[in-house]
């Protein structure tokens, strides 16, 4: 049995692998024929035991390939230590990223495009998969990573609260005004209707749903395009739920406990995330709790946010086709149907997506098929190497401007002037 490196050795583990499986001793098997990999990803710890599961499965299957995964507990330092091993020559061969982050290492040509190895794969077919999280990872036409999951952002909520309050259940079709009118409903007596961070990728369903873009070009964005017509009235309904509908915690509360604890605690009746809660929210004994698709605009579209990773195979490591060969596994329906088991991913794969591995009914949600409807409809936010930089800024003037920390007026203004200069900066 491989080791597996623990949270508080991370960081040790980290350099470890990256200097023995990285580029720097050349690739291609050891003098013992062993062909050893390294997989780095950030994620709690359900889902990591998922991926360690696969990785066993793996190995089983391929007794010349080791393959060490090392964690890392958020996308920030995925990032840091994907510059730091890219910077140094000795990246890891196989990486899980987000679709928003990927193109600053794929601009700088460190990653192996999949597509060739996809095309001439005997086990893996493009059709397989879920089209939204492909075209978030393609660049100039083509696949550059393979994307392993389709997660999209979704309305959980307190079952049991509803009933309690006699409010109707979260519907498909339901509308900004039934999702405002349920929020109100169930806010009081300790309770708040709905938890929510303030950030793009929060607010951009809604103003794809409304008829807006969030910037001003998809693919060569130059502004947020939020300033005015339905993009700036979906800012608006999203912002007056705070400032003038008061059925999120107060700024002052927010800070002290986050919408999933307070969600867990029983304490919110609705809460706006991806499937990552998934995993978490399992461990609620106390009441019931079920999914929900996003509301629909006033004579809009039904849209959600697509939530996707990918794995990333290095360039240059001398190791990229065994690394191909993992991700194949990975990718392939076993491998698919071992990482559902945990809870956090949503597959990619259209078999495994609709399959007892992922629609399980021994396993809250009950309603899992939102996921699987919600997976042709998500869609993507840019994935330019700025894009990042972008989001980290938005996000922390939309935070401000919701809890009423700078007046509304004046925090769009700065909103759109202060990410422009970003996307100037980056030509």
């Amino acid at each position: 049995m491989r080791s597996r490196p623990t949270t508080l050795l991370l960081t040790t583990a980290l350099v470890a692998s990256l200097t023995a499986c990285g580029s720097g001793d050349g690739g291609g098997p050891e003098p013992d024929g062993t062909t050893r990999l390294s997989l780095l990803l950030f994620g709690g710890a359900e889902e990591v035991a998922g991926y360690q599961a696969m990785l066993d499965e793996y190995e089983d299957a391929t007794p010349d390939v080791e393959v060490e995964l090392t964690p890392v507990g958020t996308q920030d330092d995925l990032l840091a230590k994907l510059a730091t091993g890219f910077a140094g020559g000795i990246p890891p061969d196989v990486f899980l990223v987000n679709f928003r982050s990927f193109r600053q290492f794929a601009d700088q040509g460190a990653i192996r495009p999949v597509q060739p190895f996809l095309d001439a794969s005997e086990e893996l077919s493009v059709e397989d998969f879920v089209e939204p999280p492909l075209e978030a990872f393609r660049v100039d036409g083509q696949l550059v990573c393979q994307p392993q999951n389709v997660s999209s952002l979704v309305v959980y909520y307190n079952r049991d609260l509803f009933e309690a309050r006699d409010v109707p259940l979260p519907r498909e079709g339901w509308t900004w005004d039934d999702f405002l009118a349920t929020a109100e409903q169930l806010t009081g007596d300790g309770t708040y209707g709905l938890g929510t961070e303030p950030s793009l990728i929060r607010v951009a369903p809604f103003v794809w749903s409304n008829g807006g873009e969030v910037v001003d070009d998809h693919d060569a964005p130059t502004a947020l395009a939020l300033g005015d017509g339905p993009a700036r009235e979906a800012l608006d309904w999203f912002l007056d739920l705070s400032l003038v509908h008061g059925v999120v915690p107060p700024d002052v509360e927010e800070q002290s406990e986050d919408a999933e604890s307070r969600f867990i605690a029983g304490r919110l009746g609705m809460y706006l995330n991806s499937r990552k809660s998934v995993p978490d929210l399992r461990t609620i004994d106390g009441f019931t709790w079920d999914v929900a698709p996003l509301p629909v605009a006033p004579g809009g579209a039904p849209v959600t946010m697509l939530h996707s990773d990918a794995y990333c195979i290095a360039d240059g490591t001398g190791n990229e086709q065994a690394a191909w060969d993992l991700v194949e596994f990975a990718m392939g329906t076993r491998g698919q149907e071992i990482l559902a088991a945990s809870g956090r991913t949503v597959p990619s794969r259209r078999d495994v997506l609709t399959s007892p591995a992922f629609l399980s009914e021994d396993v809250p949600p009950a309603s899992a098929e939102v996921f699987v409807d919600n997976a042709e409809i998500a869609r993507a936010t840019p994935s330019t190497a700025s894009w990042r930089r972008v989001e980290k800024l938005a996000d922390d003037i939309l935070e401000q401007i919701f809890h009423g920390r700078i007046e509304r007026e004046a925090g769009i203004a700065r909103l759109l002037e202060e990410t422009r200069d970003v996307f100037a900066r980056a030509g």
